[in-house]
């Protein structure tokens, strides 16, 4: 293979990790990025104090903060948070990016309580070993007026997701477990359904606002639509048309909702 040849695939490679990427996060991105707009205009300032709670590498933490407000990352993984301090410095927010070690139990070591106007607790609940607990503990984060963005599981979604894939056990299975789960190989240790959610939500003393289908039909097309530059763009925008319809929540593969810590 040429040397030639070599970056041709890399660079088609790159692309394809760029297009799924997107895919995955553009519609929680778009209804974050209003969130944000509203909050500012609450509070009547330019720059918010966000935490994003198991926020990783900074898939949204960076963007958040070349919008001109302060993120703070608090991550368990030490590699995550330095692929964090590396996109961060890439994007010129180095500034505005704090990247912190840590889980929800020990948030307070490292973050002050009533201190965020948005927190971010995307794909943290699924792992936990006591959700009801851990979004109480990650709510007192939030300033009163605040808000939650709330990314989990659907566990209605993976029924399909496995029957379509031709493991019907595996989507009975789902159907009865507790936790949502197709089996003890299932590497997703928990799954939720909105009204698990929004009573979460509630139990955290928030109140629950719109809930939105997140990979409706990304994760069940053939990889190649999604890799396929000609069929991007309109199943992108297939997947923002669904994403506000109720009716969809029951196929996509994750649910986001937005809530809101009363006062302020």
């Amino acid at each position: 293979m040429s040397d030639q040849t070599g970056r041709r695939e890399q660079s088609h490679r790159h692309d394809q990790t760029r297009r799924r990427s997107s895919m995955r996060t553009a519609v929680v991105w778009q209804v974050l990025h209003e969130a944000l707009d509203r909050r500012a205009r609450t509070v009547g300032r330019d720059v918010l104090d966000v935490l994003d709670a198991g926020g990783g590498t900074g898939n949204l933490a960076v963007p958040i903060a070349r919008l001109g407000h302060r993120v703070t990352v608090v991550d368990p993984s030490p590699d995550a948070l330095a692929a964090l301090e590396r996109r961060a410095a890439e994007a010129g927010v180095t500034s505005l990016v704090r990247a912190c070690q840590g889980d929800t139990h020990g948030l307070f070591d490292v973050v002050e309580p009533d201190a965020a106007d948005v927190v971010l607790c995307h794909g943290v609940l699924e792992v936990v070993e006591d959700p009801a607990g851990d979004l109480a503990h990650i709510v007192r984060a939030l300033r009163a007026g605040g808000t939650l963005s709330l990314l989990a599981a659907n566990r209605t979604g993976a029924v399909l997701a496995r029957a379509l894939a031709g493991h019907f056990e595996q989507a009975r299975h789902v159907l009865g477990d507790p936790d949502g789960r197709w089996g003890t190989a299932d590497p997703m240790p928990r799954r939720f359904a909105v009204a698990d959610l929004i009573d979460l939500v509630a139990k955290a003393g928030l109140e629950a606002g719109p809930v939105h289908a997140i990979r409706v039909f990304a994760d069940l097309v053939p990889g190649v639509l999604v890799d396929d530059p000609a069929s991007f763009d309109a199943l992108l925008a297939l997947e923002h048309a669904a994403a506000e319809q109720p009716e969809y929540r029951a196929l996509a593969t994750q649910l986001h909702l937005l809530a809101t810590k009363s006062g302020g």
